[in-house]
């Protein structure tokens, strides 16, 4: 399995896995409905472990721009290599949320309200303030990324990829974004990965949806940058700090 297609399964799956545990919990009629915060943040984690288990022996399991980019700021992965790793994931996080649509598909319409259709897809703030939005979208990227580096001894080999993050040691990972959900997730949602927020953000404004209401370009900014802020600022630490 190439890096780009591997890039492109795991950031499927985890959007799959991701949303869906969303879905299950907020969209009207569902055998989870109402199932609270726990259900989603232990969801997302679980997706997160599958999703590094599976890409992490061919790609090094990024599968998040902000990674992507925060290694390549630290020197730690080619700058030429971005594009492609990026374009994956973003691919990846696409079809993941479509096929939550699918998967989902009566409870989409049997739900009114707008919001909620919208915040199966992708985040949106408890209190809208773009600048601390921002930061706070930054600080828990900041600990994803920084986590990563140490839990996994993330040395890196000249083709990108993680050592250290195959088998269990995707479990680490998993437990580092379920403590971000749990203690940083109130805020904002959580996204600490643009193309999480972004991908699945095209896809409810092209998907046929009823009654779907806007996708909330306004705030769309705030979980594309604050991530990437946040992993330049943690890989750009962790470099300092080796050198230290």
């Amino acid at each position: 399995m190439t890096p780009f297609i591997a890039e492109i399964i795991g950031t499927f799956l985890l959007l799959l896995l991701g949303c869906g545990v969303v879905a299950n919990v907020i969209l009207q009629g569902t055998k989870g409905n109402n199932s609270g915060w726990i259900v989603i943040t232990t969801g997302w984690a679980i997706a997160v472990f599958i999703a590094v288990f599976v890409s992490a022996p061919y790609s090094g399991a990024h599968i998040n721009p902000a990674v992507t980019i925060g290694l390549a700021a630290a020197g730690e992965f080619p700058w030429s290599d971005v594009p492609a790793y990026v374009l994956a994931q973003m691919i990846g996080a696409m079809l993941g949320a479509l096929f939550v649509y699918l998967a989902y598909r009566d409870h989409f319409s049997a739900t009114e309200d707008q919001e909620v259709k919208l915040a199966t897809f992708c985040t949106n703030p408890a209190k809208r303030n773009y600048a601390w939005n921002f930061i706070t979208e930054a600080i828990g990227t900041f600990v994803l990324v920084f986590a990563v580096l140490y839990m996994t001894d993330a040395s890196m080999t000249e083709s990108g990829q993680i050592i250290g993050l195959g088998s269990l040691g995707a479990l680490p990972v998993a437990f580092v974004v379920w403590g971000i959900g749990l203690s940083l997730g109130g805020p904002t949602g959580y996204a600490i990965n643009p193309a999480r927020d972004l991908g699945p953000r095209i896809m409810h404004a092209i998907l046929p949806i009823k009654n779907k209401g806007g996708s909330d370009w306004a705030y769309s900014w705030v979980p594309i940058l604050g991530p990437i802020a946040g992993g330049v600022l943690a890989a750009v630490l962790d470099m300092v700090l080796q050198m230290a």
